[in-house]
């Protein structure tokens, strides 16, 4: 073959495959080595071959692994002693690796061409594997673009571009509906390497799916200008988000909200059955907690750091609020908080020596008055 015709081949190849050059080329070079022993050599052999497109050469040879003595060689033709090594090279240690030039043989059999189409096709499937794996281990922990593919049992299968995704039942929102062709945002939870290629899982369910929407509506959360503090959230109900600024002249809860609401109206969007509270986040506890359980108004709140409790006095008829429906309210505002709420119905009133002693007064005054009325009868 004219060596400007077999680039141009290697060429087409990596661009269809999506690889490179010296990948496309490495798997044609173990073809070839395969080949080659297929035909002119022996089963166990390491055969290495190496192209030179602008020389249009090919070299080939054969590779030894020295061991230290010869009980330890389970393969004659790939290993070889210390002592039969050094008869080539004094300066070889075992470990290294001798090598033995060979002539290059361009004829193969029908055989050995079957054989190397059977390498390359299995070299360019790995070198495609490993690129997609890295591909998408780079977008790890990130919101990207999908869409649905189809529905297999409790697990949905969603399109990625090169390659597909799953998202396990554990991972969707609960009450959200999925149908083929659908688009959605995802959040890549986990790339890991299989026999089969990457295997990605994604997830909606994810606290972080909700920090990843932030992060993609807020640019000064990327920025670091506004931080995500804490995150508490029951996907497909409601979330509630701490943010705090590390630069005085930004307001964290404007900022996050946006607009008349337009930034965080593009991530309820994205999620529309699910509420979402933006909060302030403090340092100082009590704050923290009263912010946290917002919109509800707080009276009074007692804490045993020993136990990590907060105990949480409210109006009658801020109690519903406070707690929520089935409790929302107040289990998000713990997750967030870290601290266990307790919600007490009444608040205590303390009452002063002076104003007891003057109540006490006021119902003898009562009691002297009615006897009057009932004697005068």
């Amino acid at each position: 073959m004219d060596i400007s015709e077999f680039l141009s081949a290697i060429k087409l190849i990596a661009e269809d495959k999506g690889l490179t050059e010296d990948a496309v080329m490495e798997a044609v070079e173990s073809a070839l080595a395969a080949a080659y022993r297929k035909d002119y050599g022996k089963p166990g052999q390491s055969i290495k071959v190496k192209i030179n497109p602008e020389k249009n050469t090919m070299k080939v040879w054969r590779e030894y692994t020295v061991l230290e003595k010869d009980k330890e060689i389970t393969n004659s033709e790939s290993q070889i002693s210390l002592k039969d090594a050094k008869k080539q090279n004094k300066d070889v240690k075992p470990g290294h690796v001798i090598k033995e030039n060979l002539k290059a043989e361009t004829d193969f059999g029908r055989v050995a061409a079957q054989t190397a189409k059977q390498v390359i096709t299995q070299r360019l499937r790995e070198a495609e594997r490993d690129v997609l794996y890295k591909e998408f281990k780079e977008k790890e922990h990130k919101i990207v673009n999908a869409n649905v593919q189809r529905v297999e049992g409790q697990n949905i299968i969603v399109d990625l571009g090169k390659i597909n995704g799953i998202m396990l039942y554990s991972d969707q929102i609960p009450g959200e509906h999925y149908y083929t062709g659908q688009r959605l945002k995802v959040w890549v939870r986990e790339v890991e390497e299989t026999a089969r290629g990457p295997r990605i899982l994604v997830s909606r369910a994810d606290i972080e799916f909700i920090k990843g929407l932030f992060i993609q509506e807020v640019p000064e959360i990327e920025s670091g200008s506004i931080e995500i503090t804490a995150i508490a959230r029951e996907a497909g109900s409601r979330t509630k988000i701490a943010v705090s600024s590390n630069d005085d002249s930004l307001d964290p809860v404007g900022s996050v909200v946006g607009q008349r609401g337009t930034r965080v109206q593009s991530v309820i969007s994205e999620i529309p059955n699910e509420k979402i509270d933006i909060i302030l986040y403090n340092d100082d506890a009590e704050t923290m907690v009263r912010n946290a359980l917002s919109p509800a108004t707080i009276d009074k709140i007692k804490f045993n750091k020993k136990l990590k409790i907060a105990k949480v006095w409210v109006p009658n008829d801020q109690l519903s609020l406070a707690i929520g429906k089935g409790g929302q309210n107040v289990r998000l505002a713990s997750k967030l908080t870290g601290w266990e709420i307790d919600i007490v119905k009444d608040v205590p009133v303390e009452v002063s020596a002076k104003e007891k002693k003057s109540k006490q007064e006021s119902l003898v005054k009562k009691k002297q008055k009615t006897k009057k009325e009932k004697s005068s009868i």
